[in-house]
């Protein structure tokens, strides 16, 4: 999966709280709706978006399907944000330093 992925599935304020369920532990389908301002089968749709995304996984318990976060699908995501954070630092030093040389020249 690609930090795209990842983007589009979380840009969704409601898998947003899905996934914020999960990270207290797996649940099942009925305890994720629970509160939550859509249908059951709305957030079982929500939870297969996230799934492809591959930032859930599911397995089955009896008659129900528990749900978990899965760490490694945010790995993509991690990897671009720390990049770009990166990118943005360097191009502040840059600034900083450039700024500093300026105020030199000026004073002299």
């Amino acid at each position: 999966m690609t930090y795209e992925s990842s983007l589009i599935a979380l840009a969704d304020p409601t898998r947003r709280a899905i996934l914020e369920r999960l990270r207290r532990g797996p649940l099942p389908v009925g305890e994720i709706a629970a509160d939550l301002p859509v249908s059951r089968a709305a957030v079982s749709q929500h939870l297969r978006v996230l799934k492809e995304a591959e930032l859930v996984s599911d397995s089955a318990e009896g008659t129900k399907r528990i749900y978990r976060a899965e760490p490694r699908g945010l790995e993509e995501l991690q990897k671009y944000i720390e990049q770009f954070w990166g990118d943005v630092m360097r191009a502040y030093g840059a600034r900083a330093a450039a700024e500093r040389t300026k105020k030199r020249r000026r004073t002299k």
